[in-house]
């Protein structure tokens, strides 16, 4: 009977965990920038924004974390065994139990943001459960499963939180920058890849770095990521946003230099361009969506 109990127990310490807080930021800032994008402010529904927020972060990244982490138990065990799975600190099926509640409670909160927040939000759990779960498991092929994370994490989350501000789907510059910056994204993915090179090599999920090496994955991720910021500062010039695209163009120069060190060496350097460039890329984000309200 003992054994049977724990197949149901949900951990909360091991739960948190498994929800990674700290991967519902960007989605939640590509929400705000959705938000701002659109002529959103602080007169604007707090409560429907605070609800995207969470529901963004939170829930539909939360769920897509635990979704992750349930299915990838096996290559946790080889790169990260102190993960509540492996580690059994979550024991039993209780992380799918989890995954699947979140993602109920996740669309019953959509659900009352209205028809567009819905449909975003079954997107989004769609591509979540798709990336990780068989038999598509998007996460095998590098190229695929980082489209899928870039263009839910922050092309979605963007066009949700100008929806919630205009009653509506945005318009064309709006829905622009939105994929431009989820394609953006598929680089910092990449990055992301490289820490858990030997468990994806063992388990056959082909990530980039894996597919690519390390150099040439780097490589690839800088491209991915630079391309988009560029043509952002093109449409910004185009509508007359000089300014603005000149601030774009100056965070672009310094990520550029902080390539120059992750190039060196990506695997040791990944962690330390995710605080320096990614974050440069995301206040460029936010400088785009300024300019287009």
């Amino acid at each position: 009977m003992a054994s049977t109990l724990k197949t149901y127990e949900i951990p909360v310490g091991a739960a948190v965990e498994l929800l990674k807080p700290i991967t519902w930021f960007p989605p939640m800032w590509a929400f705000g920038c959705g938000v701002v994008s659109a002529g959103g402010t602080l007169g604007s529904s707090l409560q429907n924004l605070a609800l995207g927020l969470l529901l963004v972060g939170p829930l539909v990244c939360g769920a897509s974390q635990v979704v992750n982490d349930w299915f990838d138990r096996g290559v946790d065990a080889i790169n990260e065994p102190h993960r509540p799975i492996p580690s059994g600190r979550m024991p039993g099926r209780s992380a799918l139990y989890l995954g699947v509640g979140w993602s109920i409670l996740a669309l019953m909160v959509s659900a009352w943001l209205g028809q567009i927040a819905f449909i975003a939000t079954v997107i989004a759990l769609s591509f979540a459960w798709a990336y990780s779960a068989p038999p598509l498991r998007l996460k095998q092929n590098g190229w695929l499963g980082n489209l899928a994370c870039g263009l839910t994490y922050e092309t979605l989350a963007w066009v949700t939180g100008a929806a919630l501000v205009l009653g509506g789907l945005p318009g064309g510059d709006i829905l622009t920058l939105a994929l431009l910056y989820g394609f953006a994204a598929h680089g910092i993915m990449t990055l992301n890849d490289f820490k858990s090179i030997e468990g994806d090599r063992v388990s056959g999920i082909g990530s980039l770095p894996v597919q690519l090496g390390p150099g040439m994955a780097a490589l690839v991720a800088c491209v991915v990521m630079i391309v988009p910021q560029i043509l952002v500062v093109a449409l910004l010039d185009l509508r007359g946003h000089v300014a603005s695209g000149g601030l774009v163009m100056l965070s672009i120069a310094a990520q550029v230099l902080c390539m120059r060190r992750l190039l060196v060496d990506p695997r040791l350097h990944a962690p330390w361009y995710n605080a320096t460039g990614v974050s440069l890329l995301v206040v460029g984000m936010l400088v785009a969506a300024l300019a287009v309200r």
